[in-house]
């Protein structure tokens, strides 16, 4: 015996009682068995229920008469705790195949915890429920005492399915933890039927079966095929679950949500960001769920034009419409021990649960038939001598005794003989003991090949698999895509897009003008400051401005300052080399090309997002020659087929669009031939450059005059990229500006 005075440190004290502890919390509380797929809080509230006789064919009743049950006679814990156990049973958005019927308020999806309480509701079984509870009465599983010792429960489930992949669960143990996402009862036992059959099959054949996790509700699940492989080989990983939704008109309407997410949550979230003008394109909000369908969430959107898929995107990103959950199948394995599964280790760990539990079964009916095989030929003996078995009983002082002695029986079949009644010792009678003896013999004979016989073990499993994928089986409810578009508006995106004029000053000082009917040279300027440049756009697009020395320079439209006051320098949103003018402003999109030239006679044709830097010191775009800058770039339409090239001595060129190529950056390709001799002395350079279509006509400013000229007028002018050009009429040879002038009428006949 152990002295009751013998110390032990304090130090190994707590180590013992902690891991005591923590065992206790992983076995008996937190982890699931991969037998039954249950807890222990949630076996011992079903077989509390099946002991009430509350099964599914039972009338309801009130749950706190199996909550008192549970805790007064298995689970000695606080009864709210019991209670949401037997909550979460029966919600079928908690449950893919609830094994709880419950009659009241039982919670919803947008709040599980809104349930009423145990005094008001009323519950049973289901039918699903058979499926683990049907056997337990024909020996199939081991038994142990309760916590006081005065009653015996089922250490487990006869589970005829494997019910830890259809429900799922998660727990949270000491150290570890478990997430089993649930799955769809037709796939899971197509599954366990391959591998019965099969045994060598790998992962790869399983999920010709098993597509995924399946829920309750249709929301879908984002999970690539890499992430199923991972989940499927190491029994962890995640996925992500993404609200369902279809527009009706202008509105969205969301008619399934992930897991466990909560729709009241999920308004608050979109109007929290309505508050904050994140989503400027989303004008109301409404829960317009009932009975029929719980889960209907209607945003109703500006107009037709917005477009509902990038919203939707921008929500799943930033909201619990999209959630992410982890997978990690770790469970008591049979040997009692918590593992993490993989799920052909899981399939193949039931499978042997099951084939032990389907061989208890017919060894306990085996026993049975025995038994009364026994019984049956001892009462047989009866009509074989009945007169003398009356006689003895008659007349004996110990007729068990006497009967034993003089027939050669047992006592339990001596005893049976003395319980007869009289009206069964009629001829009838023997013959239906006959046929029982007979069919009971028949029934033996089968048991003991399929006990003899792993095949015939295996059809029998098989065979009731296949009885209840008919009777339980249900279509796929969540349907699954590789990857997810989701992603939250950028700044640009979120704006109320309005039209914008940018002006850029000779100064470089730079403002944006609400609108395009604002004439650009009208403004007020600081000192002698004068226009430089002007573009027209939208505020969520970029502005690019180019120096002379060919950089470029984004800045958004929606920052630029005011134009009711002078701006600000440019200098102070951008990092420019010292001496450098700003030349141009350009605004536009992504495709949108605009023509780029320098003095040196040299230019391109670009695509605006060529151009677009996220830098504060820009990017080289075009490299102009030495003592060449940069000219104003000019937008390219589609209607334009000309270019006009015109140098500081009058000499101009019109050539074909089409000659000049399209580059992403570069010194780009001589437009007008200018001797190098003559450009480097600084005789000649290229001054002005336009673009043109057969529609519109070209204005020359030279001093107070100026010429209008149409295609047909400049023939003389039209030649090939790269020539010199031909000299202007005297008078016009010192060209201020060229400027494309769009015919009035032939412009509204184009539209």
């Amino acid at each position: 015996m152990q002295d009751k005075n013998k110390s032990i440190s304090l130090k190994k004290y707590a180590e013992e009682s902690y891991l005591n502890y923590a065992m206790y919390v992983i076995l008996d509380r937190a982890l699931p068995n991969v037998g039954d797929g249950l807890k222990p809080v949630q076996r011992r509230i079903l077989y509390a229920m099946s002991e009430l006789g509350l099964n599914a064919g039972a009338k309801y009743k009130k749950s706190a008469r199996t909550v008192g049950d549970v805790i007064g006679k298995f689970h000695p814990h606080g009864d709210s705790a019991a209670y949401e156990a037997m909550v979460l049973m029966a919600q079928n958005f908690s449950f893919r195949y609830p094994l709880v019927d419950g009659q009241g308020n039982w919670g919803s999806q947008d709040d599980p915890k809104s349930f009423a309480a145990m005094r008001y509701t009323e519950s049973k079984l289901t039918q699903f429920s058979n499926l683990l509870l049907d056997e337990l009465k024909f020996g199939t599983v081991d038994w142990q005492p309760n916590f006081d010792g005065s009653l015996l429960e089922p250490v487990i489930f006869p589970a005829r399915v494997p019910s830890i992949l259809l429900n799922g669960t998660s727990g949270i143990a000491v150290g570890m933890a478990t997430d089993i996402p649930s799955h769809n009862i037709n796939e899971v036992i197509d599954a366990t039927i391959l591998m019965l059959d099969k045994p060598s099959s790998g992962l790869s054949d399983i999920l010709k079966h098993i597509k995924g996790p399946d829920f309750s509700n249709g929301a879908k699940l984002i999970l690539s095929d890499e992430e199923l492989n991972e989940i499927y080989t190491t029994g962890k990983g995640g996925y992500k679950i993404q609200a369902s939704w279809v527009k009706e008109e202008t509105q969205i309407i969301i008619n399934a949500l992930p897991y466990q997410a909560s729709g009241a949550k999920i308004l608050e979230q979109i109007a929290d960001q309505m508050q904050n003008k994140k989503i400027p394109m989303v004008v109301d909000l409404a829960d317009e769920g009932d009975h029929e369908q719980p889960i209907r969430l209607a945003i109703t959107m500006k107009s037709n034009r917005v477009n509902a898929d990038d919203l939707m995107n921008h929500l799943f990103a930033s909201t619990d419409l999209q959630k992410s959950y982890r997978v990690n199948m770790n469970l008591i394995s049979l040997k009692g021990s918590p593992k993490v599964f993989s799920l052909v280790e899981l399939i193949k760990e039931w499978l042997t649960f099951r084939k032990n539990t389907v061989t208890r079964k017919l060894e306990h009916r085996l026993d049975q038939v025995n038994d009364r095989l026994h019984i049956l030929e001892g009462l047989l003996i009866v009509y074989l001598d009945l007169d003398k078995v009356i006689k003895i009983i008659r007349e004996s002082d110990e007729p068990k005794a006497e009967i034993i002695k003089n027939f050669k029986i047992s006592e339990i079949q001596a005893n049976a003989i003395l319980e007869i009644k009289l009206r069964q010792l009629a001829k009838l009678e023997q013959i239906k003991l006959e046929e029982e003896k007979s069919g009971l013999e028949n029934e033996k004979k089968d048991i003991e090949k399929v006990l003899g016989s792993s095949s015939r073990l295996k059809t029998l499993i098989k065979k009731e698999l296949l009885e209840i994928k008919n009777e339980y089986g249900d279509e796929r409810n969540s349907p699954i895509e590789s990857n997810s578009e989701a992603k939250v508006f950028s700044e640009e995106e979120t704006l109320v897009t309005e039209p914008i004029t940018v002006i850029l000053s000779s100064a470089g000082w730079i403002r944006g003008a609400k609108g395009h009917d604002i004439d650009p040279s009208s403004l007020s300027f600081r000192g002698d400051d004068s226009l430089q440049d002007f573009c027209r756009g939208r505020n969520n697009q970029n502005v690019v401005f180019l120096d002379s020395q060919g950089k470029a320079y984004s800045i958004p439209g929606h920052t630029l300052p005011s134009a009711r006051g002078m701006g600000e320098p440019i200098t102070g949103r951008v990092s420019a080399d010292s001496g450098v003018e700003f030349i141009s402003s350009v605004i536009g999109n992504d495709e949108d090309k605009f023509i780029i030239t320098n003095s040196a006679g040299y230019g391109y044709i670009s695509e605006f997002k060529n151009m677009v830097s996220s830098k504060k010191s820009g990017k080289a775009f075009m490299k102009p020659p030495e003592g060449a800058r940069l000219l104003k770039a000019h937008k390219v339409e589609d209607a334009h087929k000309y270019i006009v090239a015109v140098s500081n001595i009058g000499r101009l060129l019109i050539f074909s669009l089409s000659e000049l190529p399209i580059l992403g950056k570069g010194k780009g390709n001589k437009i007008l031939n200018i001797p190098k001799a003559k450009f480097e002395s600084g005789e000649e350079s290229l001054s002005y450059v336009a673009l043109l279509a057969d529609s519109s006509s070209l204005r020359i400013d030279s001093g107070k005059q100026f010429l209008t000229l149409k295609i047909k007028d400049l023939e003389n002018y039209i030649s090939s990229r790269a020539k010199r050009g031909n000299l202007l009429p005297q008078g016009y040879r010192k060209v201020d500006s060229i400027s494309e002038e769009i015919d009035s009428k032939l412009a509204e006949a184009d539209q």
